[in-house]
C-alpha cells in the first residue's frame, strides 16, 4: 500500500508543484547503477525549485524526505521545506531517491552523492556557487543523508561522465531528526558544518541527535544543535 501511495505522490509531484517546477533524472535511462528496473521506483530525480532569479543568493539545497526508506513524504519535508527555501533565495531540489525494499542503503548513497554532483554539474545554469550547496535530510533521509556525506569525495578525473568528475561532498549538513551515534565509517572531523534539530518529546532521535552532537564536538568538526 505505502508503494502503492508513493507512485501516486511521484506521478503527481509535477502536477503539485506547478509549471515552474520540472524534474532532473540523476542517470539517464539504461545507465542507472544498481537498477532493478526501469519502472518509476528504478530512476531517481531532483524537483527543482527555483526562486525568482533577482531574489537568488547563489545557495542551493538538496532535500531528502523521509518515510522510514519505503515512502517519501514529499508535502511537509519536500514540498514546504523547498518554498521555504526559495523565500530565502536558495535554490531547493527535492531528492526522489530509491527505497526498500527494492533497494539497499548503497543505492540510496549512490543517488544522494550523484545529486550532489548534479547540482554542481548545472551551477551556472541557475546561478549557484558551486561551494554553497547543502544537503538536507529529514528522519530516513537524515540518516541517509550522513551516509552520502561519509561516502562523498572528489571525482574520478578520468571518468567518461563529466558529472562523476565533480566533488560530492555537502558544503553544509542539516540534519532533522535522524538517529546518532557515528559509526565506524563516518570521519566526523572531515564533516561539513552540520546543523542538528530535534524534538525533545521524540526521545529516540532526540537522544541520538544530541549523542551526535557530543561525537561531532569531540571530534572537531563544527555543528549546532537545536531541540
Amino acid at each position: 500500500m505505502r508503494q502503492t501511495l508513493f507512485c501516486l505522490a511521484l506521478l503527481a509531484l509535477p502536477l503539485l508543484a506547478g509549471d515552474e517546477n520540472f524534474n532532473i533524472h540523476l542517470w539517464e535511462p539504461g545507465k542507472v547503477p544498481m537498477a532493478a528496473g526501469d519502472g518509476p521506483l528504478d530512476g531517481p530525480f531532483l524537483t527543482v525549485f527555483a526562486p525568482p532569479e533577482n531574489k537568488r543568493n547563489g545557495s542551493a539545497i538538496i532535500i531528502a524526505p523521509g518515510g522510514s526508506n519505503i515512502m517519501l513524504m514529499y508535502g511537509l519535508e519536500g514540498i514546504d521545506v523547498a518554498e521555504r527555501m526559495n523565500d530565502w533565495g536558495t535554490v531547493a531540489f527535492v531528492l526522489t531517491y530509491r527505497l526498500s525494499p527494492r533497494y539497499n542503503e548503497a543505492a540510496r548513497v549512490a543517488d544522494g552523492n550523484r545529486a550532489m554532483r548534479v547540482v554542481r554539474s548545472r551551477a551556472k545554469e541557475f546561478k549557484i556557487d558551486p561551494n554553497r550547496i547543502a544537503f538536507s535530510g529529514f528522519s530516513a533521509g537524515s540518516s541517509m543523508a550522513r551516509a552520502v556525506t561519509a561516502a562523498s569525495g572528489p571525482g574520478d578525473p578520468n571518468a567518461a561522465d563529466p558529472v562523476d568528475r565533480l566533488d560530492s561532498k555537502p558544503n553544509i549538513l542539516l540534519l532533522v531528526y535522524g538517529p546518532g551515534r557515528a559509526s565506524a565509517t563516518e570521519k566526523l572531523k572531515e564533516f561539513p558544518p552540520t546543523f542538528l534539530l530535534s524534538a525533545a518529546h521524540d526521545p529516540g532521535a532526540a537522544n541520538g541527535t544530541a549523542q551526535l552532537f557530543l561525537d561531532m564536538n569531540r571530534a572537531g568538526a563544527i555543528a549546532e544543535l537545536h531541540v
